[in-house]
C-alpha cells in the first residue's frame, strides 16, 4: 500500500472545485472511491495524523494539541513529539509481522524511533537535529539525492507578509521531498507513506487570495492563483510516483483535515476577564502572551489557551495549586461556562454558533490532562486568540502572524486498488480512526492472498 498524506487538504477543492485540473487525483476517484474524512477532536494535525494511524481518539492518546499541559499547574507545558504517541502506529503493527515500511514525514515522528524499514522525521524536528532518520546512514543517502543541500522538514517562518518568498520556500520544500521519495521507492517495502506540509503552509498564507467567501479577499489579486498551482504542481508529483508502481499496490490519499476562510480571532482570554472568570492582577499595556501576565490565581476560575481551537482550563481546589472551584461545584461551574461561550457573539452582535465539548462525551477514555472545554468558536470559523491586551474581543490580525485559514472538520479520502475497479464510488461517514485498521486489514490480507 502506497499512503499519499496531503495536510490541510479540503475536499471542496479535490472533489469538486478543482477536481478537472487534477488528473492524477481524478483518475484515481474515478477509478476507485472516495469521500469526506471526518476529522478527530480537535481538527488539528498533532493529534489528527496520530490518531488516523493508531486508530486511537486524542483522549486515548492524551494527546489534545501541539502543547498539552504537563501537570496541574499553570504555566508548564510540554510539546507532543513522538515520545507522547504510546500507542503503536500501522507501521509498528506492520513490523510485527515482518513487513516493511518507508515513512517520511508523518506527524510525530521526532525523536526517531527504529521501524522495521526506512524512516525520515517531520515539521516537528528541531533545527540542528543529530538524527532525523532510521537507520541513522539514511541521511547520507539523502543528502547525497540533494547533492549535499539541506532536506527541509517545513517552511520557516511561514506566517509572513512576503508572500512570494513563502511561496519559493514551499516549492523548493516540496520538490527536495519528491526527489528523496523516488529515491526510497527503491527500497524493499510493504507500506509506503508519506506526508506532505506544503498544502497547510500554502493554506495559512495564502488562503484570503484565492477564496472570495473571505473577509480579506480583493479580486485580481498576484497570488489568486497561487494554491490552485500548488495543486496542480502537487498532483502531476503524485503522478511521477504512482507511475512507479507495480500491479499489486494500492493507494490511499488522505487529509487529517479541511481548511475554511478565518472570520478573525476572538480573544478568549479578554472574554473571560470581561465575564469575570479571569482575573489580572494588572491589565498589560500592550499585547503579551497570557504566559506573560500577572493573574490573581485566588479569584480566577478559569482561563484559556490559544489555537485553532480554545482550550479552557478550570481552577479546581485540589487540584491546581491555588484552586479556587470547589470540586463538588465543578460540574455545575463547567456547565454554565459551557452554556456562555456557545452564546458568544461575532463582531455585529450575532451568535457565532460556537459548539463547546466536554472531553469525557466524546472520547473512548481521557488520558494525560485534557482541556476541561474543548471550544470551537464560530464552529472553526474563528480562531482564538490567547493574548492579553486587545482591549476587545474580536480581532481581524492574528497575535502569532498574518493567518488566512482555520481548520474545517472534513478532509479526504481517496482509495484505489489496481485489481478492482470501484467505479467511482463516493462513500459516506468515513472517519479519520477507522484509517488504520483499513490499512492493516489491506496490507496483511494482500500478503496472504
Amino acid at each position: 500500500m502506497f499512503v499519499v498524506g496531503l495536510d490541510c487538504v479540503d475536499p471542496r477543492l479535490v472533489f469538486e472545485q478543482w477536481r478537472d485540473d487534477l488528473p492524477t487525483l481524478s483518475q484515481l476517484m474515478r477509478e476507485g472511491m472516495y469521500g469526506r474524512l471526518r476529522s478527530s477532536e480537535p481538527p488539528i494535525t498533532v493529534p489528527a495524523w496520530a490518531s488516523m494511524l493508531s486508530g486511537k481518539d486524542p483522549g486515548e492518546l492524551g494527546i489534545y494539541g501541539f502543547r498539552n499541559r504537563a501537570d496541574y499547574s499553570y504555566n508548564r507545558m510540554q510539546i507532543a513529539t513522538s515520545r507522547a504517541v504510546t500507542h503503536p502506529r500501522i507501521w509498528d503493527i506492520l513490523g510485527e509481522q515482518g513487513l516493511k515500511s518507508v515513512v517520511v514525514g508523518v506527524p510525530q515522528t521526532y525523536p526517531v524511533r527504529p521501524i522495521n524499514g526506512w524512516l525520515i522525521s517531520s515539521f516537528l524536528t528541531p533545527p540542528g537535529a543529530q538524527q532525523w532518520t532510521y537507520p541513522a546512514s539514511l541521511a547520507a543517502e539523502v543528502e547525497k539525492v540533494l547533492g549535499g543541500e539541506p532536506y527541509e522538514f517545513d517552511v520557516m517562518n511561514f506566517r509572513t507578509e512576503d508572500k512570494a518568498r513563502l511561496l519559493e520556500d514551499i516549492y523548493r520544500m516540496t520538490e527536495k521531498r519528491f526527489r528523496v521519495l523516488h529515491h526510497l521507492m527503491d527500497k524493499p517495502w510493504d507500506f509506503f507513506i508519506f506526508v506532505e506540509m506544503g498544502t497547510d503552509r500554502i493554506h495559512h498564507g495564502l488562503w484570503k487570495y484565492m477564496d472570495p467567501r473571505h473577509r480579506k479577499h480583493v479580486p485580481g489579486n498576484p497570488f489568486q492563483n497561487a494554491i490552485h498551482d500548488y495543486y496542480v504542481y502537487l498532483d502531476r508529483e503524485i503522478g511521477r510516483l504512482l507511475d512507479r508502481l507495480d500491479g499489486d499496490t494500492m493507494v490511499l490519499v488522505v487529509s487529517d483535515h479541511g481548511a475554511r476562510p478565518m472570520e478573525g480571532g476572538f480573544a478568549i482570554n479578554e472574554w473571560l476577564i470581561q465575564e469575570g472568570y479571569l482575573v489580572l492582577k494588572e491589565y498589560p499595556d500592550r499585547v503579551v502572551p497570557m504566559e506573560k501576565v500577572v493573574v490573581d490565581w485566588s479569584r480566577t476560575r478559569a482561563w484559556g489557551s490559544g489555537g485553532y481551537y480554545a482550550r479552557i482550563h478550570l481552577n479546581v481546589q485540589g487540584r491546581e495549586p491555588q484552586g479556587i472551584i470547589p470540586p463538588e461545584r465543578y460540574e455545575v461551574e463547567r456547565d454554565i461556562l459551557k452554556a456562555k461561550l456557545e452564546a458568544t457573539l461575532d463582531e455585529n452582535g450575532q451568535r457565532m454558533g460556537t459548539v463547546v465539548r466536554k472531553p469525557e462525551d466524546i472520547y473512548r477514555e481521557v488520558n494525560n490532562i485534557p482541556p476541561d472545554l474543548l471550544v470551537y468558536l464560530g464552529n472553526l470559523a474563528w480562531r482564538s486568540v490567547g493574548s492579553v491586551g486587545l482591549g476587545r474581543l474580536h480581532t481581524f490580525e492574528n497575535d502569532t502572524g498574518p493567518d488566512d485559514a482555520n481548520h474545517d472538520w472534513e478532509g479526504i479520502f481517496i482509495l484505489w486498488d489496481p485489481k478492482e475497479r470501484l467505479g467511482g464510488q463516493e462513500v459516506q461517514g468515513l472517519q479519520l480512526q477507522h484509517v488504520a485498521g483499513m490499512i492493516q486489514d489491506w496490507v496483511i490480507g494482500k500478503r496472504g492472498e
